[in-house]
């Protein structure tokens, strides 16, 4: 990879784009540390350090940069952006005019990349709305609402800044897009996590430090998260490039004088197919509960066991967890990949798969294979996702949690980067057959 890196920079262009991609970055993480105005900082500190956790505050804090825990102006993050885009995914394969939309080809999708564009900043008005009013509940706005001209100002201020760096992100993200390397959203995303590294090696400095002052235990467990993370990682890497080739045999045609066809190839299936989605389905469903007791405040009784029933400590939590990846990676699978157009299109092109009849018996073979496939990239995610919790949960170190949703990104993000500063070196050195 750096080397990869250090080959780019040699080329004017691909330099630039590297310039405008890191000058992006930068905009970026000055935006996450300008807090938006009419708020209480100390007691705004005070009060995310009892909400970092397993729920939709300490989810969005991971994904932003630690932004959110201190309502800078990109608080929202890119994640308006991302519901936004899988909202428009599963609605173009329920509705038929998104759907047609979808089928344009560029003048379609750029309609439903604007569509996209409309529902994010209407996303971020809600999220920023309802950050808001934790806040205010929490005592955080200096001035409230109630108290007048300034309450309402304050109020439409705090709501618009959010919701305007909801926009600016989404903008961000679009210029890497154009002008830069990489998915511009992906970037944000990898930068937001990036930056929270110095508190990961900050807090194994500090339970070395535990164990140096007689705490024996993290001697074992502090090399055992090291060599956890980087197997972590090469798993992923390892899923990302795993695939099923199905071989496809085309037909001979005779065109005048000349035979085409008759070539053989493959039909790639990722054993990633959803990529981090139905992780991030499932955690998010499970943060809903932890986080409606952020406002109820259920610590005993009945309601005080069901919500710590949803705790990530819990083993009844992991089980939870397992089923509903498994769930929403088939669930992904079969919005995205249909089998029966695959088979159309490889009649359409006179393709047929070695041994298996054309029509239905090519349908139920794709079927069964992406089945397979899904079934497979699942329980890595799952595995993937789960032992961090396993880890946090025997070692105890709760604050070295790591997040099976952020080394994802962060590795694909990674890959997916490289992998286009190749295809744009080998764009830029291929030799036609003039030379």
């Amino acid at each position: 990879m750096f080397k990869t890196i250090q080959n780019a920079w040699k080329i004017p262009d691909l330099r630039n784009k590297l310039f405008f991609t890191l000058l992006v970055i930068i905009v970026f993480r000055i935006g996450s540390v300008i807090p938006v105005p009419f708020l209480d900082l100390e007691s705004l500190k005070t009060l995310m350090e009892q909400y970092s956790g397993d729920n939709v505050l300490g989810y969005q804090n991971m994904l932003t940069g630690g932004a959110f825990a201190n309502a800078t102006l990109f608080a929202m993050g890119i994640t308006p952006y991302i519901n936004s885009s899988i909202i428009m995914q599963l609605l173009a394969v329920a509705i038929p005019p998104l759907e047609a939309l979808a089928k344009e080809g560029n003048e379609g999708r750029k309609k439903i990349a604007t569509i996209t564009r409309y529902v994010t900043v209407g996303l971020g008005l809600i999220q920023g709305t309802a950050y808001y009013v934790f806040l205010r509940r929490s005592g955080i706005i200096v001035e409230d609402w109630r108290n007048g001209f300034n309450g309402v100002f304050s109020c439409a201020v705090i709501i618009l800044a959010f919701t305007a760096g909801t926009a600016i992100m989404m903008w961000l993200g679009e210029q890497i897009n154009t002008h830069g390397i990489g998915n511009g959203i992906s970037i944000l995303l990898f930068a937001g996590i990036i930056s929270r590294f110095s508190t990961l090696i900050g807090g194994l400095v500090q339970y070395w430090q535990l164990a140096l002052n007689g705490q024996t235990k993290y001697f074992f467990f502090v090399p055992i998260f090291v060599v956890l993370f980087l197997a972590l990682i090469w798993l992923i890497t390892f899923m990302n490039d795993a695939e099923r080739r199905i071989p496809i045999q085309y037909a001979k045609r005779v065109v005048g004088r000349k035979m085409y066809g008759g070539q053989s190839s493959h039909l790639p299936i990722k054993v990633g197919l959803g990529g981090v989605l139905p992780v991030i389905f499932a955690s998010s469903i499970l943060s809903i509960p932890s986080t409606i007791n952020l406002f109820v405040k259920k610590t005993d009784g009945f309601w005080g066991s069901f919500f710590n029933f949803f705790t990530s400590t819990s083993v009844a939590y992991m089980v939870i967890y397992f089923v509903l990846i498994i769930m929403f990676a088939y669930f992904y699978t079969a919005i995205q990949y249909n089998p029966v157009e695959m088979s159309n299109q490889l009649r359409q092109n006179n393709g047929t798969i070695p041994g298996i009849r054309p029509g239905r018996p090519t349908v139920d073979f794709i079927a069964k294979i992406l089945s397979r496939i899904t079934l497979i990239g699942a329980l890595l995610l799952a595995v993937i996702a789960l032992l961090p919790l396993i880890f946090g949960k025997i070692s105890q170190m709760g604050s070295m949690s790591l997040s099976g949703t952020s080394i994802i990104i962060l590795v694909g993000v990674a890959l997916e980067t490289v992998k286009q500063l190749e295809s744009q070196m080998m764009m830029r050195h291929y030799k036609g057959f003039l030379d």
